[in-house]
């Protein structure tokens, strides 16, 4: 069977559809699938597409399946669940595999193929969203300045609210710490521990570390040892998490393996499907994001810049087509970070991001 085109998995789920729309807009006509025939084919028929229903448990339905494309994008999470079946599909189909993860040990187990990936001739490159295209190129940005750098910062903050499946996939994260990367290796540290305050294109901010996909995907990329990422959050939430350190490093691991226990976290994964709704296209059009990252080297030699982008889910809808479109045009080969295989400048493609190597004037 001859392939051609590519397929977006998980289609109807909410950033699914954001990226099918998004790909029939710039003229392309993706296979559709998913798990759930019904919801799939209404989507399929109302964008004129085809589609295939298939279960990620489904092997051999699923290699055949992707076996009629070149790459798919895989877009059904939390991804630390899904995306082990589909990376192995992927491999034994000889299919290039696209995702839009943001979860560190997603990033860690794909990075762990590189080898099978050449064998086999295809290209796994997970994080093509707003997780972590921005921050990737961002960071390669600033390292490229700054030869040798031995210590990165990356921080964001966002004007929007996350969907459902961001949260249950954020949710998620929190159970499994907070990290930062220190000579090499991931650290865990505490919950509110290294509050900064960052001064952002737009303000300052006060600015919380957690563990953002880039303490995988811009060490793979810049290879510097030292990375701290770092989320924008109110004064008033920093201040808080601060003075807690001290019973937060005591209270919080038994509250956290509690709520790992498989019926609590089922409780609370049911408690987001029910009361976290999903950003409209209002919501998105008035949201934005805004990114500095900084590089600096033994010797005292620094490089900051900033990055303002759209609102994260009409950025993602854009940057995973884009990424799309260059695995067919460029067919890059391993594991690969979006910098890493598309350049520091491949977030600029997307509409709306714009680069500061200074701050803009006020």
């Amino acid at each position: 069977m001859s392939r051609s085109g590519f397929m977006i998995y998980g289609a109807y789920g909410y950033t699914g559809e954001l990226i099918a729309r998004r790909a029939v807009a710039r003229g392309h006509r993706p296979l559709l699938a998913g798990r759930q025939r019904g919801p799939l084919e209404a989507l399929a028929r109302e964008l004129g597409l085809p589609s295939v229903a298939v279960a990620l448990q489904d092997s051999a339905a699923l290699v055949s399946a992707l076996e009629r494309v070149e790459v798919v994008c895989h877009a059904a999470g939390p991804f630390v669940h899904t995306s082990e079946r589909m990376v192995d599909a992927c491999l034994t189909a000889q299919t290039s595999y696209v995702d839009i993860t943001g979860e560190l040990p997603v990033f860690a187990r794909i990075f762990s193929l590189d080898e099978p990936a050449r064998r086999r001739g295809v290209a796994l490159l997970p994080g093509v969203g707003f997780d972590v295209v921005p921050s990737d190129c961002l960071a390669r940005f600033v390292a490229d300045a700054v030869p040798g750098a031995t210590e990165l910062d990356i921080a964001f903050a966002t004007l929007g609210r996350p969907s459902g499946g961001t949260t249950k996939s954020s949710f998620q994260g929190l159970l499994r710490g907070t990290f930062v990367r220190r000579e090499g290796e991931l650290r865990e540290i505490t919950l509110g521990e290294g509050v900064i305050d960052v001064q952002f294109s737009d303000r300052k901010r006060s600015a919380l570390p957690i563990p953002w996909g880039d303490l995988e995907t811009a060490f793979r990329t810049t290879r510097i040892p030292n990375i701290t990422t770092y989320m924008g959050v109110p004064s008033t939430t920093a201040r808080l998490l601060s003075r807690a350190l001290p019973y937060t490093s005591r209270f919080l691991p038994p509250v956290l393996r509690a709520l790992s226990r498989p019926k609590v976290r089922g409780a609370v994964l049911s408690v987001i499907d029910a009361f976290v709704s999903d950003p409209d296209a209002r919501e998105r059009e008035a949201g934005g994001c805004f990114l500095w990252a900084r590089a600096r080297a033994a010797d005292h030699r620094t490089c900051e810049a900033w990055l303002d982008t759209a609102d994260g889910y009409a950025f993602t809808a854009q940057s995973a087509v884009l990424a799309l479109e260059h695995v067919m045009q460029e067919r890059p080969r391993g594991a690969l970070t979006p910098a890493g295989a598309f350049g520091a400048d491949f977030v600029l493609e997307v509409e709306g991001s714009v680069r500061y190597e200074r701050l803009p004037a006020p």
